[in-house]
């Protein structure tokens, strides 16, 4: 191969100056100006990695910007120049790089969504860091960790004792649809069935009970009283929420099932809310509503959603780890925070971040989906030992390997929400694959 070096800085590490003399030695020639590259097939970017926190100015951010404008491939070491570490924003301008090579441990920024366009194809490189080095720096259980498949699948409540019914097997309230939004409530009710929830009710408004009666015959659809526009104004007044296990509600409510809401905000079970019951949420007041609960509550905010929720948050200037951080230790609640890179977070500080997703989810009802599915998974998990955060992490990651899944047989326009629904179990199932497959290698070595 021939190579060229560019080397913009005059001032340098005593090792860099080592290396750059060395390769000097070699022969190996050094070019003045980045354009002297241009006929290069790879650009490798060791400009700068670990630890930057100024931001690229003058020559410096117009070289970077020349170099995007190429089409050549460029393999940035540890982070592409110019992302910040924790952030991982572009501090004023950043190459964007074809594929990174993160050396020794992930960095924050590889988990950040805005770090995205710039990372391109992300691999660790592990060169042996000592454990007790990283457990010295790190703690032992570090506050973030990245979903992995074999996590996912340990939090999943896939194994059944051979003795059983459908009453231990958890019981879901759904409270979901409206006259406007129809479809919503069918995604979420399906959904849910296919968690393997022991039992499934679904309150809707009484314009909608037959059709969701013909969808979903082995549920308990509830018809509600209902306003002139279609919302669900009330609850059945005979309905006793001590029969539930987890009750689910947002899906199509609009924000006319206000008292709804409130209702079930008041009640001792598990919640988990979703849509309009987060924007009727953010209405009544999130934090002084939600610290007077006392049993989980879990919430599924898009970045809108979250705006909306905990105004005093979302800053542009804040990554959205520490935002879902400090959402969930303020509100006591679950924090699970959609986008390309969703986050889990606790209200113990500790966080989860979902490495793997598809732009094919951007589609509408796809988060009804993820509702139904989730409220089934913590239905069944809340009956055991199971903590919620472990089931809203692997709910999230299910999810996701569906659409990753149907995408990958369809193309990202072919996932629509009907769909991601039909790849849920062929999607658990390739998770149980590779997890029982990693098992068997582990036991061979």
């Amino acid at each position: 191969y021939e190579v060229k070096i560019y080397q913009p800085l005059s001032k340098a590490k005593a090792l860099t100056t080592n290396h750059a003399q060395y390769a000097t030695s070699l022969g190996i020639p050094f070019v003045e100006q980045i354009d002297a590259s241009a006929d290069c097939n790879l650009v490798i970017d060791g400009l700068f990695g670990f630890g930057l926190t100024r931001p690229l100015e003058g020559e410096m951010a117009a070289m970077v910007d020349r170099l995007n404008q190429r089409s050549t491939p460029v393999v940035s070491i540890d982070l592409p120049s110019g992302l910040h570490t924790d952030t991982g924003a572009a501090l004023g301008t950043a190459i964007c790089a074809t594929h990174t090579l993160c050396l020794g441990l992930w960095k924050k920024a590889f988990l950040q969504e805005q770090a995205l366009q710039y990372l391109g194809r992300s691999e660790l490189i592990d060169f042996g860091l000592p454990l007790a080095d990283i457990t010295a720096v790190l703690g032992k259980m570090p506050n973030l960790q990245r979903i992995t498949p074999d996590l996912a699948f340990q939090a999943l409540p896939l194994s059944r004792p051979p003795s059983t019914h459908k009453y231990k097997q958890g019981h879901l309230l759904l409270i979901c649809g409206s006259r406007a939004y129809m479809g919503a409530a069918l995604l979420a009710g399906l959904a849910a069935r296919s968690s393997g929830v022991g039992m499934l009710s679904i309150a809707v408004p009484e314009s909608l009970r037959l059709l969701l009666i013909g969808q979903l015959p082995d549920a308990l659809v509830m018809g509600c009283p209902e306003d002139e526009t279609g919302a669900i104004a009330q609850l059945p007044e005979e309905m006793d929420f001590s029969k539930y296990t987890v009750i689910a509600a947002g899906c199509g409510l609009t924000q006319g099932a206000s008292a709804v809401i409130e209702q079930i905000l008041e009640t001792d079970r598990p919640l988990l809310l979703d849509a309009d019951g987060l924007n009727i949420l953010a209405k009544l007041g999130t934090i002084p509503t939600l610290q007077k609960r006392q049993a989980p509550t879990v919430l599924t905010p898009h970045q809108g959603e979250f705006k909306r929720l905990f105004p005093d948050l979302a800053e542009p200037e804040t990554d959205r780890i520490t935002m879902a951080q400090t959402a969930a230790a303020q509100s006591g609640a679950i924090v699970l925070l959609k986008g390309a890179r969703t986050i889990i977070a606790s209200p113990k500080g500790k966080a989860w971040l979902n490495p793997e997703s598809t732009p094919a989810l951007a589609r509408g009802g796809s988060g009804d989906v993820l509702t139904g599915l989730m409220g089934g998974l913590l239905a069944q998990g809340m009956m055991g030992e199971t903590n919620p955060e472990s089931i809203v992490l692997g709910a999230a990651w299910w999810h996701s390997q569906a659409a990753i899944l149907a995408a990958k047989e369809r193309s990202e326009l072919g996932v629509d929400a009907s769909t991601l629904i039909d790849y849920l179990i062929p999607g658990l199932q390739q998770l149980k694959a590779l997890c029982l497959h990693d098992e068997s290698e582990m036991g061979d070595g």
